[in-house]
């Protein structure tokens, strides 16, 4: 059977773009997902998140390449495998970015992607939990919500930011995004709302949809330069799916390895590889992420989850809370205040974003310290640092090697310094004082810029948001056009993070899904030409 869209990566992208396009009955849409369905019940229930990371169930399992700005360092990487991708697996928050990011995206040449034209495809998605305003939109397929629990430590620490300077603000998303306040959530009735629950299972009653899982792609199959199909396999066994337009939306990592494997990509790798070279070009190039400095506070006052959840009574309310009200810490994202700010005056809008905690741990995963503590994990929202992602075999199943190369430039250590600073003046206000805190991440000892950017590499973990590693632009290098065309490719899309040229000021998961919105009426408008 032939398919007029195929699309590998049921992630957040993925299935908004099957919703999307098998609205017209006229289309026949594949979607195909690597990982299983959604059923575990864990994906489902905000903490789950805990069971989610590190899970192969419903995590690629990804692991980075030893990194110099971090000592040596590996982190874990997690990549949602499993229908709904990342938003399955992430912490709900719902952050847009700026107005100046997508402005500054449209400035480096991509015509279309300025905040005008990409804030009513926001609205589009959103069922936001306040109604429509001019910033946000009611009725779309997204739930958006308020967090469902509060803590007096995070209510004192917005007032000593607010204190500090960053002003108390009800909503990071108009365009604007400075000032400190409670996340929103991607979460309906204190459950979460993925992008598989809200976009894809609405539309799996269509006959003009069909969704395989447990097949992994193995490569884009072309007729000349026009790709025609994608080859997958599953239990040993391969087929060939074929389509009249192809859209990979595998992720910031999936895709690119799928277009490397393909014979797209760096030339000398792909040759090294022992792949034909369709196509030299810098795909798995110009990695992005937020490096997260996990700055951390004893106290001697006050209630925080450290006290709580290490306690069988403590875990006992918990579950009680939840069952009965799904509110409590069950329901609660990862982070739940947040902050944005500038690192210095010289800085035109905020660089630094805050995800505030009433925890603390070694790192993600580990059990919580057997002491009351607070967490102010701070990341530089605009790096200078690049890395990639490159494929290590010619055989689909191994892990590509993706270097996130942090902190490598001059720049972004002395961000890292001026972040951990400015950390530390919050958590030294006087409305703070009450809890007595006593830093010990990354601890009292470096204070010099030099001694702050080594502590940052010690503290610093990727808080998961790669972009950019199929970049989007007008010059003749970037991989996709405008309208997310591999460029000297016919038919063959690519629909996720991995396009952004420039990583947004904030968390990715919600422009990821306008990515895919904008991807899904391009796509459904050049078909209706064909």
């Amino acid at each position: 059977m032939r398919h007029d869209v195929i699309i590998a990566g049921a992630g957040s992208a993925g299935c908004v773009l099957a919703a999307r396009l098998s609205g017209d009955p006229r289309l026949n849409v594949l979607l195909i997902e690597a990982g299983g369905r959604d059923d575990y019940p864990w994906i489902h229930i905000p903490i789950g998140y805990l069971y989610c990371i590190g899970n192969p169930r419903t995590d690629w399992m990804y692991r980075t390449a030893p990194d110099p700005g971090l000592h040596g360092r590996q982190l874990l990487y997690p990549r949602g495998r499993v229908l709904g991708g990342c938003s399955s697996i992430n912490g709900m928050l719902y952050v847009r970015g700026q107005a100046a990011d997508y402005d500054g995206w449209r400035q480096m040449g991509c015509t279309g992607w300025g905040w005008d034209d990409v804030q009513p495809l926001f609205l589009k998605s959103e069922d936001y939990f306040d109604g429509p305003s001019d910033h946000h939109g009611a009725g779309g397929p997204w739930r958006i919500e308020r967090q469902r629990l509060r803590w007096d430590i995070l209510d004192d620490w917005s007032r000593a930011a607010e204190a500090e300077g960053i002003p108390c603000v009800e909503d990071f998303n108009t365009g604007d995004n400075e000032g400190v306040g409670y996340f929103k959530v991607s979460q309906k009735n204190g459950f979460r709302m993925s992008a598989a629950r809200a976009f894809l299972r609405p539309a799996m009653r269509r006959p003009n949809l069909t969704v395989l899982t447990h097949r992994q792609v193995r490569r884009v199959v072309f007729e000349g330069n026009r790709a025609v199909g994608l080859e997958l396999f599953a239990d040993g066994a391969a087929e060939i799916v074929r389509g009249r337009e192809i859209v990979l939306s595998a992720g910031a990592i999936g895709s690119p390895q799928i277009l490397q494997l393909s014979g797209i990509g760096p030339g000398a790798l792909l040759q090294e590889m022992g792949i034909p070279v369709l196509r030299d070009a810098a795909v798995g190039e110009n990695l992005q992420d937020h490096l997260q400095l996990r700055c951390a506070w004893k106290v001697s006052e006050g209630r925080t989850l450290n006290q709580l959840a290490r306690r069988w009574w403590g875990k006992g309310m918990i579950g009680a809370e939840y069952l009965l009200r799904r509110t409590g810490p069950m329901s609660m994202a990862p982070s739940q205040l947040g902050a944005f700010a500038r690192s210095s005056p010289d800085v035109a809008t905020p660089d630094l974003e805050w995800h505030v905690q009433p925890l603390s741990l070694e790192a993600f995963g580990k059990p919580l310290h057997d002491f009351p503590a607070i967490t102010a994990s701070v990341c530089h929202l605009r790096p200078e640092s690049r890395g990639h992602v490159r494929i290590t075999s010619p055989d689909p199943l191994r892990a590509p090697e993706i270097a996130p190369n942090y902190l490598s430039t001059p720049g972004d250590r002395l961000v890292a310094a001026r972040a951990i600073r400015r950390t530390r003046a919050i958590m030294a206000n006087p409305v703070m004082a009450r809890y007595r805190p006593e830093e010990f991440k990354p601890g009292v000892a470096y204070q010099t810029d030099t001694e702050l950017a080594h502590a940052a590499g010690e503290v610093g973990s990727t808080i998961f948001h790669p972009v950019g590693t199929a970049r989007m632009g007008a010059d003749d290098g970037s991989v996709v056009d405008p309208r997310l065309r591999v460029r000297g490719i016919e038919g063959l899309r690519v629909a996720d993070a991995s396009v952004m040229p420039r990583i947004t000021s904030g968390n990715t998961n919600a422009p990821t899904i306008m990515i895919a919105e904008k991807a899904a009426l391009m796509i459904a408008e050049d078909m209706r030409g064909i």
